[in-house]
């Protein structure tokens, strides 16, 4: 398998990775045939994955402007992923130029190319690092040289949690975070569930074993596992919803019912 220019050197293009995988689903080009057949084979089992995924981004949009709206100005996007249209810098920075972004990401294709995306803009930038080590994100020099955390801060677990498995303590992860975190801090959040899915648990259940098979578990938690992870923070309103339902832009903005797959919220802390 030939290596393309843009991927960094050490990584194994033979494995898949979900981020590649994620990628694929929303159209983009970093990633390699391994990713499109896992992808692939994943949407055999359950078609509306780009759905899901295009969902899931048009919500982290929302909720970034939403966060500029609650002036709130630093973002810390932890599993980031690789970048696309419309990423957490370009969105808060198109309505506040000094807007803060730190992207999170342990995958060495998304920081690369994150990297690259961010090369001379002050006001971003990329570190690479494991959501499973808060400690390593809260106390990096990247962190203390971009963000004030005595300040609010939005912190984005868009599409990340799922893939910790209980072993790997996520709540505990998350509840560190969130104790780091200055008062009138955002947590913006979703989650896969099984809750919405258009198919039978069975059904559904074969997607879930192909990121199980590229060791990456896919752990489909339910709405009170998922309301967890927001643990002493005021949910904003309408609450914890399918992703579509979080202050949808226009009345009925998607009507693919895949879209309606998991859960999507905003927590603020007091």
């Amino acid at each position: 398998m030939e290596r393309p220019a843009w991927a960094p050197q050490g990584i194994d293009i033979s494995v898949p990775s979900v981020s590649r995988i994620y990628d694929y689903y929303l159209g983009g080009s970093h990633n390699f045939e391994v990713d499109r057949e896992a992808a692939r084979k994943a949407m055999s089992f359950m078609p509306g994955l780009p759905t899901i995924m295009k969902t899931n981004r048009a919500f982290m949009r929302r909720a970034v402007k939403f966060a500029l709206d609650e002036g709130v100005t630093q973002f810390l996007d932890i599993g980031s992923g690789i970048p696309t249209f419309g990423n957490v810098h370009e969105v808060a920075q198109s309505r506040n130029p000094d807007a803060k972004v730190l992207y999170v990401d342990h995958d060495p294709v998304a920081v690369a190319h994150s990297r690259a995306v961010l090369e001379g803009n002050t006001n971003a930038t990329v570190m690479s690092a494991d959501l499973r080590d808060p400690e390593s994100i809260l106390k990096s020099p990247e962190t203390a040289g971009l963000l004030d955390l005595e300040r609010p801060v939005a912190l984005l677990l868009v599409f990340v949690l799922h893939f910790l498995e209980d072993k790997d303590e996520p709540y505990r992860a998350v509840e560190r975070l969130r104790e780091a975190l200055a008062p009138g801090s955002l947590i913006v959040l979703t989650h896969a569930s099984y809750h919405g899915v258009p198919l039978s648990q069975a059904e559904a259940g074969g997607a879930v074993a192909v990121y199980k098979d590229i060791r990456s578990p896919l752990v489909m938690r339910t709405r009170e596992q998922t309301a967890r992870f927001f643990d002493g923070f005021t949910m904003v309103a309408p609450g914890l919803v399918a992703m579509p339902d979080w202050r949808p832009d226009s009345p009925a903005e998607e009507e693919d019912p895949y879209a309606f797959s998991g859960f999507a919220g905003v927590g603020r802390k007091a």
